[in-house]
This record gives structure tokens, C-alpha cells and sequence, in this order.
């Protein structure tokens, strides 16, 4: 298992590179529009059993609801950078303190079909009991459920499953990482596999 100083080691990267990667669903862009600048915060937590924090959100929301996703938004204009702003949203969003986590890198930058550019800002929550250790305190607006994906799962170059489905009149291939209780797909899975392959080294 990987400890939190080789975590370090292999996340400790330069800023995500100038030109986004793409994702599954960037076909849905419309031509000639910006990409929205946002940011969520990759939370690793540190321990016995080390885990991927991630969250599902409430039903009622007017995009991606109900979906698995990391704790994040919009990059907004008082924010100073994209650390800060995942930073904000995860206490907004969790009740996460920033002064609990140890940002150690970025991954590439992912766009998403619905425009927007995101930044994923990895940082190390400290080691404890689980979640519960965190103290955390979910939105009811917007988070439902709070749970982690076990880095061992993610170490698994045979957990994530290529899926093909169709979706307004396409079809569309994304990837899928296995919970035995939420489905975990999308942008949210396309960041996971790249953050699979700097953990792995590859």
C-alpha cells in the first residue's frame, strides 16, 4: 500500500498543463463557447485503510443530480486560484476544514460536456477513524451522502469497466469505477482514472 509520503512523492507535480484533457462527453460541446473555469478538491484520506472521499448529491438539484461527484464548483472571481476555490467549496459543500488538508498537486484539467474546464486539486486529509474523524457536516442542499472510494480499488487496473450507453440520440463510452452501493461515472470516473495512473506511475 502506498504510504503518505510516496502519495506525496507522486503527486507532487507542476500546475495541470495548458491544454485540458478531454472527457467522455465533450462532444456535447457547443462551438465557440468559453469553458467555465471550476475546481474540486480530490480528498485523500490517510490511514489504516486509505480511501478517495467523494460525495452523492441531493435529488433536487438542477445539474447532475443524484450523481457521485468530488466536492466543487465554479471558480469564482474573489477566488485566487483554483486551490482556493475547491478549498471553499469543500467546506461549503462538506464542512471540510482547509486546515485539515495538505494540498500536495493538480491533475490534468478535464472538460466536461457541459463546458466547463475543471481543475482537480488532490490534497491529504489526516489520518483517523474513517469520516467520522473529520467531524465533517454535509449540505443539505447539496450533499446527500458522504463516503470514500478505497484506494485499493483504485490501485486496481482491473476495477474501472468501460461502459457504452445511449444518451440524446448517441451513443456514448465513460467509465465506470465499482461500489456496492453508488454507481460512479462521468467526469467524477474520468478523474479517478487519471489519478489511477499517477498513483500507479504510469
Amino acid at each position: 500500500m502506498i504510504d503518505a509520503a510516496e502519495l506525496r512523492a507522486r503527486l507532487a507535480a507542476p500546475e495541470a498543463a495548458a491544454n485540458p484533457l478531454a472527457g467522455d462527453d465533450t462532444w456535447d460541446l457547443t462551438g465557440g463557447k468559453p469553458l467555465v473555469a471550476a475546481a474540486v478538491l480530490v480528498p485523500l484520506v490517510l490511514g489504516a485503510h486509505p480511501g478517495v472521499l467523494l460525495t452523492k448529491r441531493t435529488a433536487h438539484l438542477s445539474s447532475h443530480a443524484g450523481q457521485v461527484s468530488f466536492p466543487g464548483g465554479r471558480v469564482d472571481p474573489e477566488d485566487a486560484d483554483a486551490e482556493a476555490a475547491a478549498l471553499r467549496e469543500a467546506e461549503e459543500e462538506v464542512g471540510l476544514d482547509p486546515a485539515q488538508v495538505t494540498v500536495v498537486g493538480r491533475l490534468g484539467d478535464y472538460v466536461t460536456g457541459s463546458g466547463y474546464r475543471i481543475t482537480p486539486v488532490v490534497g491529504l486529509l489526516p489520518p483517523g477513524t474513517g469520516l467520522e474523524a473529520l467531524a465533517l457536516r454535509p449540505s443539505a442542499h447539496e450533499v446527500e451522502y458522504v463516503f470514500e472510494l478505497p484506494l485499493a480499488v483504485l490501485l486496481d487496473p482491473a476495477a474501472p469497466q468501460r461502459r457504452r450507453a445511449q444518451f440524446r440520440g448517441r451513443w456514448r463510452e465513460f467509465w465506470v469505477w465499482p461500489h456496492p452501493e453508488h454507481y460512479i461515472w462521468g467526469a467524477t470516473a474520468g478523474i479517478l482514472m487519471n489519478l489511477a495512473a499517477r498513483l500507479r506511475g504510469g
